[in-house]
Order: C-alpha cells, then sequence, then structure tokens
C-alpha cells in the first residue's frame, strides 16, 4: 500500500510539473509579439545573433504613426532586442567587438540610425542614452514589395559576412556587417 502511494504521488507530481512546464512555454508563443531571432553565420564558425519579440501590424499605421520618426525605437517589443556576436565585426564601417548588446533604432521616412548599446539587461524601453551607445550608423531604407504584418529581423548571407535586414509595413532598413 506504501509504495502504491508513493508511486501515485510521484505521478501527480511529474504530471504536474509537466502541465507547469507546458504551460509556460505556450504563454510565451501565444505573446501578441512572439519571440524570434534571426542569425548569421561568418566564416570560422563565428555567429551574430540577434533575439526580438515580434510585433504585428493589426491594420495600424506603423512609422510615422505607432513607431514616431525621429524617435528611438526599441526595434521590436517586450524585452530589448539582443544582438551578440561571437567576433569582433565592421557594423555600417564601424567597429563592434565580440559581446553581448542591445539594438535600437532611429526611423525616418528616408534612413534610419542603428544603435548598437553597451548597456544589455533591460526591458524594451526606455533607451539607456547616448552615453551608453557603442555605435551609430546609418540603415538604407527602401519599399518592400508587399506589406510586412510581423516585424521580421533577418540576416542576408553576402560575400564578407552579412546584411542585417529589418522589415515591417511598407519599410526595409538595412545594415552591411562584416567580420573583421
Amino acid at each position: 500500500m506504501r509504495k502504491s502511494l508513493a508511486f501515485l504521488a510521484a505521478g501527480c507530481l511529474t504530471l504536474g510539473l509537466m502541465t507547469a512546464l507546458g504551460s509556460a512555454q505556450m504563454d510565451k508563443n501565444s505573446r501578441p509579439s512572439p519571440p524570434a531571432r534571426a542569425t548569421c553565420e561568418l566564416a570560422g564558425g563565428k555567429t551574430i545573433t540577434v533575439d526580438y519579440s515580434s510585433p504585428r501590424a493589426k491594420g495600424r499605421k506603423i512609422f510615422g504613426g505607432l513607431v514616431p520618426y525621429g524617435e528611438v525605437w526599441r526595434a521590436g517589443a517586450n524585452e530589448a532586442t539582443t544582438f551578440v556576436t561571437t567576433a569582433d565585426v565592421m557594423v555600417g564601417g564601424s567597429h563592434v567587438p565580440a559581446g553581448s548588446y542591445t539594438i535600437f533604432t532611429i526611423p525616418n521616412k528616408d534612413k534610419w540610425t542603428l544603435i548598437i548599446s553597451k548597456k544589455t539587461g533591460e526591458w524594451g524601453i526606455p533607451y539607456p542614452g547616448t552615453d551608453q551607445d557603442l555605435v551609430r550608423v546609418d540603415m538604407k531604407v527602401s519599399a518592400t514589395p508587399s506589406p510586412v504584418e510581423n516585424f521580421t529581423i533577418a540576416f542576408d548571407k553576402a560575400a564578407s559576412g552579412c546584411t542585417l535586414r529589418m522589415e515591417w509595413e511598407t519599410t526595409r532598413a538595412t545594415a552591411d556587417i562584416s567580420k573583421m
């Protein structure tokens, strides 16, 4: 009888833990702005990884509306958008040493600015300030071929590295990244 009770208690505990873990995973993936990741594979097994949350347009005016022109934007939603590189890289012509950073942007109609901040671990806002900037680089802006519902960060492979690409609504902003 005692063995049966112990077996039953262990089974209930296991079932409870499985339910709790499954629920936590489901909550994270069912958020309105779910987590996403972009990875650039560099020579020598080095990588750049961007972790962000991907908000949805939902019929809203995004740039110049929800995301005002000329103001610092967290480039995503929820937690701060992280930029982790395992190699020294050049981002838009500026040196970024291997390490962990947070990225922000300043969107404008014809030009964006990418901000790589030394401060990490914060929620998506507020912007920690220019004293925490590692680099600021210009991003090229163009129109997307069709509207983009989900904010997306991706890397396109290039000869010397990757191009960081951000797309949402009808806007694409890019910055070239190469390994040093």
